[in-house]
């Protein structure tokens, strides 16, 4: 008799949202323990953000800004953004993976909470997201970068591009469930994520792009949250941004995480 007839005849009844939670933190811990057990998996969290800082920093600081130093401190905010949005991708990717390799239906033989590996492997990947902001951040004080604003204010940009993550991430859950194969996710997935960091003010003031790339830019969510984390650790203007930056965030879970648990219910 195989596992999952043996599991086919367990109970589930009884189910509620306390254990359906409980379930998904177990799952959570699960995926932690996958992390410490397999750092390697951390490569791309952990030398993405410092590729990136050398890339953008020394190649074109000096053009830009006239001196690295200086574009640093422009640029660390909105390089944080960038980071960490295509460390979503990753979320969506992991999952299309462990569902072609059928992990999933291994889950489905279990007697916990349908939602539990889904929730357990969002919130699994914020550790990851987390690790990678700090990477980042102690390699640009490494570098040299001020932090002006404060510990506070620079607690808050982190929290708010993590929290934008977790939302955002949402989508690529539903991405990751409708794409049959993992090579077709990572096309589409960055075919969709390069021109919303790319096209937006990561790198650049907005005034400084022709007209119609600003009519995109200031309604590309990346370029509104980037606009906040600026504000918040460089000083400037944050209400309006962060009020986008929230509404951008709400609809990302109005929108996708319904979506991405009716595709869950059916590839599942």
């Amino acid at each position: 008799m195989t596992a999952l007839t043996v599991n086919d005849t367990l109970p589930t009844r009884g189910m509620n949202p306390l254990r359906a939670l409980q379930h998904g933190l177990t799952l959570t811990w699960r995926s932690i323990v996958k992390i410490r057990r397999n750092p390697e998996t951390l490569m791309d969290v952990t030398l993405q953000p410092i590729i990136f800082t050398v890339l953008f920093v020394f190649v074109f600081g000096g053009a830009i800004a006239g001196d690295w130093h200086k574009y640093l401190q422009f640029a660390l905010p909105g390089l944080m953004v960038q980071t960490i949005v295509f460390s979503t991708i990753g979320t969506g990717l992991a999952l299309n993976t462990d569902i072609d390799k059928g992990v999933f239906d291994r889950f489905r033989s279990l007697p916990i909470a349908r939602t539990g590996p889904l929730v357990g492997a969002v919130l699994g990947d914020l550790v990851r997201y987390a690790i990678s902001l700090a990477v980042l951040i102690g390699f640009a004080a490494i570098l040299g970068y001020q932090f002006n604003a404060g510990f506070l204010n620079t607690l808050a940009a982190c929290l708010l591009v993590l929290g934008f993550a977790l939302t955002l991430c949402w989508a690529w859950v539903w991405l990751g469930l409708k794409m049959k194969k993992p090579q077709g996710f990572q096309g589409v997935g960055f075919m969709i994520m390069m021109p919303l960091t790319f096209g937006s003010n990561v790198f650049v003031q907005t005034t400084t792009l022709p007209g119609w790339m600003q009519a995109f830019v200031n309604v590309n969510p990346v370029a509104h949250l980037v606009d906040a984390t600026r504000g918040l650790m460089l000083g400037g203007a944050v209400a309006r941004p962060l009020l986008f930056s929230l509404l951008w965030m709400a609809g990302f879970l109005v929108l996708f995480v319904p979506l991405a648990l009716r595709a869950y219910r059916r590839r599942t």
